[in-house]
């Protein structure tokens, strides 16, 4: 599968409308999607017929990728002679396909596949401007096939490495796609999402959280019951996105992890005001990097009870409000979410701690988020009601120490948070380790900072001769003064 995603990039290299691993990801998806509906189509036919119902077909046949994309002979190859090429396949795409795709943007039933349809489309357009380079790239993805578990694996295995890729380009906000899988592994796992608990992600990106949620609890499908199983595929994750091409990026990797109908909705989460947020639209687990470093209008900070332009802090009230009893959130902030004293920081971080359970602090390593950011972050895990990593009221502290400085060449790996995986669910104090009170966090007026309280400042002791050196300069230039005062 990787050979075939190889020939796309390399064919797109050459095409004059691509620029970039956002462009070749985008391009990709879009048509991988519009196969995948080609095989989802064949399903619900199949299904239809053996429960002897008619069945009606989601596009028009016009628009079947069966019909322009890959008409197939009696034998099952494809038909040449009626599959379209050259311009008169741009045109089509262009003027025809892409105008009726992005009509489905009206749908409102977010669980429909004709709401995902009219998301995808609504922003994206063919950026390949040669019809025999788009031809080529059909035919490659023809031969994948989304009734085949061993394939659609495969493919989502390959499509995280695109994804990598377009959050390592270094271009545009390119890190809005891309939260380090080493990072969501570790933060799943200390959550551990269970099969009958529903995951929600307001600022979901490309889902890697909701994904690895998913893999999580069906690592071990055998023990779940086809309810179970049938939750975890179509009612256990949910998320919201406002950026259309992360939106695109999320359903299909989703999608390609086995999430036949994905609940995200494109929207801006913010826009929601918090007094109206419902025990329905509360959540046992949410997992959340949220883009921070934002400034929003007054009309967006109008929906919280406390007003701020920065986008981590509305982020962090909307998620406290979105968390059910019982239930538990891990959240990446910046730095400065921990420290800054300002009334609207203080007062929300004194909720999080006195009505919620702040029960971890996990501080990240400078650049966890390179290339595309530069600041220092940390995750901060907490429940409402019951505890789920510890029964005090005080906070544990880890900070992650790797064994050399994060570079872009250099990344974050999952190897580096064994040591946190063990400890954090001991309580264990190690030097990287230690424990901070509730009342202390009150008397220091809410300040998060993870301080390390076991790294001694070690001051370098001068030697003698550099202590004489220093006299002896000290002694000349005040000699020098003295003569100039005439003393």
């Amino acid at each position: 599968m990787q050979n075939k995603i190889d020939q796309i990039t390399d064919i797109l290299r050459r095409d004059d409308g691509i620029s970039g691993a956002m462009h070749y990801t985008e391009q990709i998806s879009w048509i991988l999607f519009l196969k995948f509906l080609d095989d989802y189509e064949k399903e619900l036919e199949d299904k239809a017929f053996y429960d002897d119902k008619e069945y009606v077909s989601i596009l028009d046949s016009k628009f079947a990728w069966s019909s322009w994309a890959a008409p197939k002979k009696e034998d099952g190859t494809l038909d040449i002679k009626n599959a379209l090429s050259g311009d008169d396949l741009t045109n089509f795409v262009n003027n025809e396909l892409f105008v009726y795709l992005k009509s489905f943007k009206n749908n409102d039933d977010f669980k429909s596949i004709e709401y995902k349809i009219g998301g995808i489309f609504e922003n994206i357009d063919n950026r390949i401007s040669s019809g025999h380079t788009l031809r080529d790239i059909i035919n490659i993805i023809d031969e994948c096939n989304f009734s085949k578990d061993d394939d659609v694996f495969a493919l989502s295995l390959v499509y995280e490495k695109l994804l990598k890729d377009m959050g390592s380009d270094g271009g545009g906000n390119s890190g809005e796609f891309y939260t380090p899988r080493p990072l969501i592994k570790a933060i799943v796992e200390v959550i551990d999402p269970k099969a009958n608990e529903r995951v929600y992600d307001p600022a979901c990106g490309s889902c890697g959280f909701l994904c690895e949620s998913f893999l999580h609890v069906m690592r071990d499908k055998t023990s779940l019951s086809n309810d179970e199983i049938d939750f975890m595929q179509n009612d256990a994750l949910h998320g919201k996105e406002k950026t259309p091409l992360s939106y695109a990026m999320g359903v299909m990797n989703m999608i390609l992890h086995g999430i036949k109908s994905p609940n995200i909705i494109k929207t801006n989460t913010l826009n929601k005001k918090i007094t109206d947020i419902s025990e329905d639209d509360r959540y046992e687990i949410i997992l959340a990097n949220p883009p921070f470093g934002g400034k929003e209008k007054e009309q967006i900070q109008n929906n919280f009870l406390v007003k701020s332009n920065a986008t981590e802090l509305l982020f962090l009230q909307h998620i406290l409000k979105s968390l059910k009893i019982n239930g538990k959130c891990a959240m990446v902030v910046p730095e400065g979410v921990l420290f800054q004293n300002s009334n609207a920081f203080t007062s929300v971080k004194q909720d999080l701690v006195n009505e919620y359970n702040l029960e971890c602090v996990l501080s990240l390593p400078s650049g966890v988020f390179l290339p595309y950011s530069a600041v220092k972050t940390n995750v901060l895990f907490f429940s409402l009601g019951k505890r789920f990593l510890n029964y005090s009221d005080e906070v544990y502290y880890y900070e992650l120490v790797p064994p050399y400085k994060l570079t872009k060449n250099k990344p974050l790996e999952y190897e580096h948070f064994k040591d946190f995986l063990t400890c954090v669910k001991e309580r264990k104090i190690t030097e990287n380790s230690w424990l901070v009170s509730k009342s202390e966090l009150a008397l220091k007026n809410y300040d998060l900072s993870a301080k390390n309280p076991n790294i001694k400042e070690e001051k370098e002791l001068r030697s003698v001769d550099e202590i004489l050196n220093s006299l002896s300069k000290n002694l000349a230039k005040s000699s020098e003064l003295l003569k100039k005062l005439g003393i």
